[in-house]
């Protein structure tokens, strides 16, 4: 699973989320426990309604409408549960890691 990051919109972002702000892109497993899985699934089934909805209406959604500040937190919201699920290291770095806890 992969989300863009944003630092435009003023909401803090966790140190594991800075990698993916430097323009290099480092693509990561993270194991996401039932709860966070839930609450993941939750918040972008309301982004989507409220972004449906607006183009539903056939207005601009932009910074003046209140629906565009919901949906800005609700991502923020979405980045935090997201980047504090624990990262699942790849095979290369699994494989480097036994190496070296056994002196290889």
């Amino acid at each position: 699973m992969s989300i863009a990051v944003s630092t435009t919109n003023g909401f803090p972002i966790p140190d594991s989320a800075a990698n993916a702000c430097t323009g290099r892109v480092k693509l990561v497993n993270r194991r996401i426990s039932p709860q966070a899985g839930h609450a993941l699934q939750i918040l972008g089934h309301a982004i989507e309604y409220l972004v449906d909805e607006a183009e539903f209406e056939g207005g601009v959604f932009d910074s003046g409408d209140p629906r565009f500040e919901a949906v800005r937190t609700l991502m923020a919201l979405n980045r935090q549960i997201y980047f504090e699920c624990p990262e699942v290291p790849s095979i290369l770095e699994s494989w480097r890691s036994f190496l070296r806890s056994h002196g290889a």
